[in-house]
């Protein structure tokens, strides 16, 4: 934990926006080293141009690799390009635009010119596809690195479906990118873009809300919503859904600054825009008891991960997931029999309440490109994850996005407290007392890249323990038993408690996840003798 963790950025903190932009365009990476090639990780391709791992030729490189994807696959529709409010996102835009242009695609862009949001770009997918009938089929990129400091970009492709591509769609392209920079370029098509067209991405989707949200029941019951867009995308759709749909919204901070001088420190010290850390959003809990809001509400820079602060505080992501699930399970009768999904570092709360209510638990490995077939077909009712990132389908079934959404979960938190009364978090004790009270950590430790590796590569049979924390152990799993896809890493499970460990994508370390429904102590418990199991099966 840094020292300055939860405190107001100061100049030191922030980045120099002009050598940010000046190295976008005057750096070249060097394919040969792994550091400044493309690499899409659980979302899409990210980096610093500062590090020569998000410049310009990165970038044509990639639109081209999509390109070329898309051809290949048949998608010869419109491709929809959106960006958030990070300083790379506007000239990476750019680029993506010369190349596409060059390609002859056709285009479309923000009809105000101004940023969108991830899950306006997937409803926009979506709803312009039903329109299409047996037409052409559009896709979309949005350029984003979500959450991450001011000084990083990212950027993501989402096909016909809306959602984010599968691995094997993302390993084409970056493959075929890394190519393309290896060749030096010679293959990539960009010129001058002329104006691209436009798609009122605000409308399609500010519109639509009424189907997916009990709006009605909001402004009868009066709910006072606040909303901090974090300096990020959703700042003119908070001001939209309050001028078109009539709810009391506040927005409580319209500041865009590239630099985001107004973030507090995130856990590192570093300026992370995370609505679920309490580290960043210090600011905004301080505020939440002051201003009389019923619930107060963050988003990060293009609005998929949302934050929930009510009169206790922040809640936890995965206190509200489950929050979320139980109230939905309960208020969304159209949704017949349809399922519940979790990413397999979720809380077991989530499976309990799926439980109690009789439906289907669908456990995926991180990423929520897991959920996408569920989500578009209605056999998922819901799809989210422990790191605040979910989406559900429409009231009356039908599919809603098939990116997370941040926006839509904050407002589903006015829903639950215009028709049950109490907040979230109070929701979440009554949960705690009829389920059990869960204690869940995360935890970072170091390992090497060969670890990361032999980790990436386990067997259930290289767990050679029996009981964990006292009790026996029920499953060793190194698949995700929702869709038999690889985890990357290792989940141990028992009666009461469970552990998982992946490798980081990004840095030397490995991610350990850990809960036990018999408290901290336990949880304790489970932690340290994680450490021996992960120890004893990498050591073989």
């Amino acid at each position: 934990m840094h020292e300055r963790a939860g405190q107001p950025a100061d100049e030191g903190d922030l980045v120099d926006l002009d050598d940010l932009l000046a190295a976008y365009h005057d750096l070249v990476p060097d394919p040969a080293d792994p550091s400044q090639a493309v690499v899409f990780g659980t979302s899409g391709h990210r980096g610093s141009s500062l590090d020569t791992a998000f410049n310009d030729a990165h970038i044509a490189a990639i639109t081209q690799a999509i390109v070329e994807e898309r051809a290949a696959a048949g998608i010869e529709g419109p491709l929809l390009v959106g960006a958030d409010t990070h300083a790379l996102s506007a000239p990476a835009q750019r680029t993506v635009l010369d190349v596409l242009a060059a390609n002859g695609v056709d285009a479309r862009v923000d009809a105000r010119g101004g940023w969108v949001p991830t899950p306006a770009l997937s409803r926009a997918i979506i709803a312009m596809n039903a329109r299409r009938g047996d037409g052409p089929l559009a896709d979309g990129i949005v350029i984003t690195p979500s959450h991450n400091p001011p000084r990083d970009g990212g950027i993501k492709y989402n096909p016909p479906h809306g959602g984010p591509a599968d691995s094997d769609v993302t390993g084409r392209i970056a493959a075929r990118a890394n190519a393309l920079l290896a060749d030096g370029g010679r293959q990539i098509r960009r010129a001058a873009a002329p104006d691209p067209g436009t798609y009122d991405f605000l409308g399609e989707y500010v519109d639509a809300l009424p189907g997916a949200i009990d709006l009605a029941a909001i402004r009868h019951a009066g709910v006072r919503l606040g909303a901090d867009p974090l300096g990020g995308a959703s700042v003119d759709y908070w001001a939209a859904i309050r001028e078109r749909l009539g709810l009391d919204v506040t927005v409580v901070n319209e500041t865009v600054d590239p630099r985001w001088a107004f973030m507090s420190l995130d856990w590192d010290g570093r300026i992370r825009m995370d609505p679920s850390s309490p580290h960043a959003m210090a600011a905004l809990v301080a505020r939440a008891s002051d201003e009389g809001f019923d619930v107060l509400t963050g988003n990060d820079a293009d609005a998929d991960r949302h934050g929930i602060v009510t009169r206790d505080g922040l809640m936890n992501p995965n206190h509200y997931l489950a929050v979320a699930i139980d109230h939905l399970l309960r208020h969304r009768p159209a949704w017949g029999s349809a399922g519940v999904g979790k990413t397999l570092v979720s809380s077991a709360m989530i499976d309990r309440v799926a439980a109690a209510h009789d439906r289907g638990l669908v456990e995926v490995p991180v990423g929520f490109k897991w959920f996408v077939p569920g989500l578009s077909a209605g056999s998922l009712g819901f799809g989210g994850e422990e790191s605040a990132g979910a989406s559900f389908l429409q009231r009356d079934g039908s599919v809603w996005t098939t990116d997370k959404d941040g926006i839509l979960l904050a407002l589903l938190a006015a829903e639950l407290i215009a028709t049950s009364g109490r907040s979230p978090s109070a929701a979440y004790r009554e949960l705690a007392e009829r389920h059990g009270d869960p204690a869940y950590t995360r935890v970072d430790a170091a390992a090497s890249p060969a670890q990361k590796a032999r980790l990436a590569r386990l067997s259930p049979a290289d767990v050679t323990a029996d009981r964990l924390a006292g009790e026996p152990i029920r499953a060793r799993l190194t698949a995700a038993p929702g869709n038999g896809a690889p985890i990357g890493g290792l989940k141990v499970v028992s009666d009461s408690a469970w552990f998982a460990v992946r490798p980081s994508g990004t840095e030397d370390v490995m991610k350990v996840y850990a809960e036990s429904f018999r408290g901290p102590e336990h949880l304790e418990r489970v932690v340290e003798e994680a450490s021996a199991i992960v120890e004893a099966a990498l050591a073989d």
